[in-house]
């Protein structure tokens, strides 16, 4: 519905700063608005220290599966090796006090990635790696996330097929994901294009080095396998597809991908709302600016 407007000014102070430092046609009046809201209090600034957080489990609680050896090298000193390059690196820097989601989006810089973006992402892939397995893992899920898996292919045993296929097929280093995908298409014409029902779904996909989904739009990460050659060569060797059957037979902590679904559901509904209210307070700006444009008109004339 549109704003009863009592005058030029109130009209103006319904603008938000973003859309008036994006017009200059907004009359001069609305620069003076614009500077008084673009006041910045100056404060001490923060540092903070990315930690090496650890499994949720004991080094040796995955055995025989998945060996205390392998922990201690995997997580011991690779994981530890991010988290101590990564300090170094935003030490000091517009980075430091962020969080690693923030250093992650920013160092992808679109695909043209920053130096810091490999150890960021290794620290998150990581983290979400081991809160991925648990002891007495594996086996079939069960409830709602049983229910999306055979909705969205066809069946358990065929979304097994898949994610082993796209784990073993990744060529060199990185990563096989589970994902809930909200489908949202980008298409330049269109006004606030939004994604059906059918269009939000699970999705298997793979990624190179330390790549992950969270620098794709509208991809909410569920369950992840590091395809890495230090995730598995001390238990397995050369043997991957073999560590890949285990981990979905033996380690895979359905609990937690139950949770993430869940989680990922509710962040995309909150975001798309957000989005939905973006556009509708952006068409309500457009329109009070072309009355005021109007109204400027006739006052000249």
């Amino acid at each position: 519905m549109p704003s009863t407007l009592s005058s030029p000014s109130t009209a103006i102070a319904a603008l938000s700063p973003a859309f008036l430092s994006g017009h200059s046609r907004v009359p001069q009046l609305s620069r003076c608005h614009n500077k008084q809201k673009q006041r910045v209090k100056v404060g001490v600034a923060v540092t903070a220290k990315v930690d090496l957080k650890p499994p949720p489990y004991p080094l040796d609680a995955l055995e025989p599966h998945m060996s205390k050896q392998t922990l201690e090298y995997h997580w011991g000193k690779h994981h530890r090796a991010y988290v101590d390059n990564l300090n170094k690196q935003i030490n000091g820097t517009e980075l430091d006090g962020s969080t690693l989601e923030d250093i992650i989006r920013i160092s992808y810089n679109k695909g043209d990635l920053l130096p810091t973006f490999n150890n960021a992402a290794q620290i998150w892939n990581h983290e979400f790696f081991w809160e991925s397995i648990q002891p007495s893992g594996g086996g079939r899920p069960s409830g709602e996330l049983l229910r999306w898996i055979e909705r969205d292919f066809g069946s358990f045993e065929a979304f097994v097929q898949e994610f082993k296929a796209a784990a073993a097929t990744q060529v060199g280093s990185g990563w096989a994901w589970l994902a809930y995908k909200t489908g949202k298409l980008d298409v330049g014409n269109a006004v606030n294009p939004r994604p059906t029902e059918e269009d939000k779904k699970l999705a298997v996909l793979k990624s190179p080095n330390a790549v992950n989904p969270l620098v794709w739009d509208h991809h909410y990460p569920i369950l992840t396998i590091d395809v890495w050659e230090h995730a598995y060569y001390l238990d397995f060797q050369n043997r991957r597809p073999d560590y890949i059957s285990l981990f979905l037979e033996k380690l895979v902590s359905w609990e937690s991908v139950s949770e993430r679904l869940e989680l990922a559901i509710a962040s995309a509904a909150e975001k798309e709302r957000e989005e939905k209210e973006a556009a509708e307070k952006e068409k309500e700006e457009k329109e009070i600016l072309e009355r005021l444009e109007t109204d400027e008109a006739s006052e000249d004339n």
